[in-house]
Order: C-alpha cells, then structure tokens, then sequence
C-alpha cells in the first residue's frame, strides 16, 4: 500500500496539533485592558509579564495592580502567556508551584471568560487583565496589543 506525501505530511501535522494544541489552536489578538476609569494608558510587555508572573504587584505609576486571569486550557490563556511571557501552559505551571511553595506568590484569580475579565476590570482601577480584542468596549481601556 502506497501512502503519498501530502497524506503522510497531513497526518504529521495531526499528530502535532493534538500534541501541542497552544501552539496551532487560533490566534486571536488578545489585548491587555485596565479600566477606563485608570490613569494607565500603555505598559510595555515586560511590565505586564512582571505583573502576570508575580514579580511586581504595581503599576509603573506606582498603584497597586492586581492580574486577573482566564481559565487554565482556554486558548486564550495559554496564546497571552506564550506571546507575553515565552511560558508555554507546563513552564507556567512550574514557575507558579514554585511560587506557591516558597510562599513568595499566588497565581492570579481566574475568571470564566473574557466578558467575565472586562466586567470586573471595569469596576476596579487597581485591575488588570487580558481578553480577546473583540470583546472591548468603553468600560476598559486596551494598554497592549498582544500579537
């Protein structure tokens, strides 16, 4: 039986993409938002790493920042972390158990989704979270473009 090439390179590509699902699933624009209500207007990448990995609990201006994340598996999670951080869903896992072992942090709060996120970043200044670019609307602010 012979198997031709495209049948063979599309049955790779298969067995990659139920492997490694983060890495192929669709990659929607995802923005990092505060409320519209903050004085925050932009923040770098590293800034909002920083804050997302725990290793700064402010914003640049000095208030306090707390990350609001999405649930663990969504796409969305695991394409800002990958993007943002360069943490593929077990390094993170790793780098927050270490965390939490030695005290030094606890992971951000999940929300169900991105209408979850806005909502509750909207209410609060001291907020910060990342949704898919379609579901801004005037209650937040968008501070990154993540791509």
């Amino acid at each position: 039986m012979k198997i031709s090439a495209a049948k063979l390179l599309g049955a790779a590509l298969l067995v990659f993409a139920s492997a490694f699902p983060y890495a192929v699933s669709h990659a929607a624009d995802l923005v990092v938002i505060v409320s519209a209500r903050s004085s925050i207007e932009a923040l770098r990448s590293d800034q909002v790493a920083a804050i997302f990995l725990g290793q700064s609990a402010r914003f640049p201006d000095g208030a306090l920042a707390t990350a609001l994340d999405q649930p663990i598996g969504s796409n969305e999670r695991n394409q800002f972390y990958l993007r943002v951080t360069g943490k593929t869903p077990a390094l993170l896992k790793a780098h927050w158990s270490k965390l939490v072992f030695t005290g030094r942090g606890q992971p951000p709060r999940e929300l169900r989704d991105s209408a979850a996120v806005r909502h509750a970043v909207a209410e609060d200044t001291g907020l910060i979270g990342y949704i898919d670019r379609e579901a801004l609307d005037p209650s937040v602010r968008q501070v990154l473009l993540v791509r």
